[in-house]
């Protein structure tokens, strides 16, 4: 997606130590700081930019489980009914 937006092609580097990289080859860095293409001829300001660092994907346990909260909440109605009872009606 960013290769199509920007018009600049991305080239894997391997590195052993560290987070792998996306680079762009032969660009310019504009007043912002990020990539744009290189018009130059002669290679005078390209530089080789980095953008984006490859970093392992983790699998985080599952934290949220709607279906064993739902039957907690079901089994305790039957209870809070009971505790909530007074004279025959239902009261605070």
């Amino acid at each position: 997606m960013w290769e199509k937006k920007t018009g600049l092609r991305l080239r894997f580097v391997y590195r052993s130590r560290g987070p792998s990289l996306l680079v762009a080859d032969a660009v310019r860095l504009n007043t912002r700081g990020q990539a744009a293409v290189s018009k130059s001829k002669t290679g005078k300001g390209q530089v080789t930019a980095p953008i984006f660092l490859l970093v392992r994907q983790v699998k985080l346990p599952k934290r949220l489980d709607l279906a064993r909260d739902a039957e907690r909440a079901l089994a305790a109605i039957p209870g809070s009914i009971v505790r909530n009872w007074v004279n025959g009606r239902i009261g605070h």
